[in-house]
């Protein structure tokens, strides 16, 4: 490891670097100029085993060195010695508090430095052996945070597959709901691994539909109020089918397919949930369903203009949705046209 060692005054310089010379896996690196030696400590931060600083020094004293180097990445806990031949309390206590770890008192001879050395090289070594281990376990934790992700996907795929069995429009819109639960979870600055997991549960937002006969899920005209009791059964049906799963992405997709039919003002169904008492990947997920319903065909009637959805969020804000939610679809306007002009250009590749 390097041993770096400042002092302005070049012999005393010399005599450090004789003393260090002869430990065995320390390289002493001299400097007289503070700026120079904060250069190298940052180029070479992951090789510097342990810091060696005089106090007197013109321009930046011992001191204001030592807090230099602790705000340099990876130099955090390296192992710092002052050099100094004051004894004032005051000026360890100061030293102590930016940083140092030790003292050598002038003149320090060789046997002492080399002595003092060793122990802050160990210490040093140790340091870099537990981020080291730190490093390994967190590799390790999201290499397994990340299998369990593909297994998660895996099942949430085959459940789904199942589901386009039953309506061959599924696959697409829940991948379309899907990426604009994606955009308006980056326009709230939500965390990126918990806009990852909303956007996976928000594909089983309709999977209690598999519940619902053929003769309702495709009719082609409007539904009887019968018919619409059954159909808004999926919603707590969905809730049950993903309920009691020890799997974080489950209970969140329960949550969504038990409540992205709610409505803000408390007339939705199934439970009648007002404002913020709906959850609020429910609230997210109503946003993305309705403007994507909206702007698709269906067996019940055309599709929309994203400019007449957009007018219709707009309307029915407050009333049918969160406000805030709305707001952010409507951030990501830009993005939502790009999305619907690619869509738009792949269906006619494929015609």
């Amino acid at each position: 490891m390097l041993a770096l060692v400042l002092d302005d005054a070049e012999m005393n310089n010399l005599v450090m670097v004789a003393s260090l010379r002869p430990l065995a896996g320390c390289t002493p690196q001299a400097f007289t100029v503070p700026a120079e030696a904060l250069a190298f400590a940052e180029a070479r931060a992951s090789e510097i085993g342990v810091v060696i600083t005089d106090y007197e020094m013109p321009g930046m004293n011992g001191v204001a060195f030592i807090r230099a180097v602790r705000r340099i990445p990876g130099l955090t806990n390296v192992p710092t010695v002052m050099v100094t031949s004051h004894d004032q309390r005051s000026l360890r206590r100061e030293a102590l508090e930016a940083g140092a770890t030790d003292f050598l008192t002038k003149p320090a001879d060789a046997v002492e430095i080399r002595a003092r050395v060793t122990n802050l090289l160990a210490l040093s070594a140790a340091h870099r052996a537990q981020r080291d281990h730190a490093a390994q376990l967190a590799r390790e934790v999201a290499a397994a945070v990340a299998l369990i992700e593909e297994r998660e996907r895996e099942i949430v795929s085959t459940l789904m597959r199942a589901a386009e069995h039953r309506d061959s429009d599924t696959g697409d819109h829940i991948a379309r709901v899907s990426a604009y639960v994606g955009l308006i979870a980056e326009a709230m600055r939500m965390p990126a691994s918990d806009a990852r997991q909303l956007c996976l549960a928000a594909t089983m937002h309709d999977v209690g539909k598999i519940a619902v006969p053929d003769a309702i899920l495709l009719k082609p005209g409007a539904l009887t109020p019968e018919e619409r009791r059954e159909m808004e059964q999926h919603a707590d049906r969905g809730r049950r089918i993903l309920g009691g799963s020890a799997s974080p992405v489950m209970r969140l997709a329960a949550e969504i397919a038990g409540s992205h039919h709610e409505r803000w003002d408390g007339t939705g169904y199934p439970y009648r949930l007002k404002g913020e008492a709906i959850p609020l990947s429910g609230r997210i997920v109503a946003v993305a369903d309705v403007f994507d319903a909206l702007t698709t065909q269906r067996p019940y009637k055309p599709a929309w203009s994203p400019e007449h959805a957009r007018v219709f969020l707009q309307e029915n804000t407050g009333s049918h949705f969160d406000p805030t939610i709305v707001a952010a679809f409507l951030s990501r306007w830009a993005d939502v046209q790009a999305f619907l002009d690619l869509g738009r250009d792949t269906a006619s590749a494929a015609a």
